[in-house]
């Protein structure tokens, strides 16, 4: 009975030795995490003003008085692009701020438009944007009266000859340009 008893004693004597190293550990490793869990806090609430480099504060001045109510997905986007600014050069940066004084002056409808349409194209596949581009590349290298004719003739369709016209495209895009060239003289006939 006495054996019983010792050895009773002494099993919980290591289970509560045991639960109380155990609980030391625990709580020294979550010691020792606090700075990183404030750190990644501190990550995940966005970047301060204060946190931001003199040349990006400078950049960034107009969103000065709002900056810490602005989410921190964009405080950090932001912050990416302030990067990308001091990369670009002088000529590209001219370039941005006329794009920028003419997206200003958008009225907000044209505003949404534009991003609607640069949502959809975002949420093409990859190769049908890169299609796009190329289609792009390809109508900006036409001479400038060839694109007005083309934008002309565009506008002055309806939109079921627009929606005829995108068939009939997606249908012969496979096709070589001197297959196409073959098949525009067959329909002629």
């Amino acid at each position: 009975m006495q054996l019983s008893f010792l050895v009773s004693s002494i099993s919980a004597f290591s289970v509560r030795h045991c639960t109380g190293v155990i609980v030391k550990i625990a709580v020294f490793v979550l010691i020792l995490l606090a700075p990183l869990t404030a750190w990644a806090g501190n990550d995940a609430a966005g970047i301060g003003w204060d946190a931001l480099g003199a040349q990006e504060r400078k950049l960034l001045a107009p969103l000065k008085e709002r900056w810490d109510k602005l989410p921190a997905e964009r405080r950090q986007n932001l912050r990416k692009g302030a990067v990308r600014w001091k990369q670009l050069t002088p000529k590209q940066r001219a370039r941005f701020e006329k794009r920028f004084v003419r997206w200003k002056q958008l009225p907000p409808q044209q505003r949404a438009r534009v991003r609607q349409r640069y949502e959809r194209f975002m949420a093409l596949p990859p190769v049908e944007r890169r299609h796009l581009r190329e289609q792009y590349r390809q109508f900006r290298q036409l001479p400038t009266d060839r694109r007005r004719a083309l934008r002309e003739r565009w506008r002055s369709m309806t939109p079921q000859q627009r929606r005829h016209f995108i068939e009939r495209r997606e249908r012969t895009r496979h096709l070589t340009p001197r297959q196409r060239q073959e098949l525009r003289q067959q329909r002629r006939r």
